[in-house]
């Protein structure tokens, strides 16, 4: 979701060559939909998890969120999304592995399905593989 970082760019994504689905902290969780519909009805082969240093959701807790939805849109709003996951982070490269973790638990994500993770630097440009 960063608008600093261009995917195409940052990785040499040829338009036609990948599916990116963003979203606020790079979440599988959030994004499993997605992911199932590049999978099952586009038939990509690989997933590839990227979080980044200097990551918005790395400022917050899930209360402090909670908090400033109801200060700035009141009570009504707060009670919508009371139950609601915001999903920080503390560490990026621990948010990849779980983010696998997660996936590889997934029965609709088959085993065969490469799945890796890597953390950009936006600081240099840089990726780094996670493992």
């Amino acid at each position: 979701m960063d608008a600093r970082i261009i995917p195409s760019e940052a990785f040499g994504i040829v338009i036609g060559d990948a599916h990116i689905i963003r979203n606020a902290g790079g979440s599988a969780k959030e994004g499993l939909r997605s992911i199932l519909v590049s999978q099952q009805l586009l038939g990509t082969q690989e997933i590839v998890i990227i979080k980044h240093t200097g990551c918005g959701m790395l400022t917050f807790t899930n209360e402090e969120a909670h908090a400033v939805v109801s200060k700035k849109l009141g009570p009504t709003a707060a009670a919508e999304i009371a139950t609601l996951d915001f999903l920080p982070i503390s560490d990026p490269e621990q948010a990849v592995r779980d983010d696998i973790e997660f996936l590889q638990k997934q029965s609709a994500i088959p085993k065969d399905i490469h799945i890796s993770g890597w953390v950009y630097e936006v600081e240099t440009g840089r990726v780094r593989h996670i493992e």
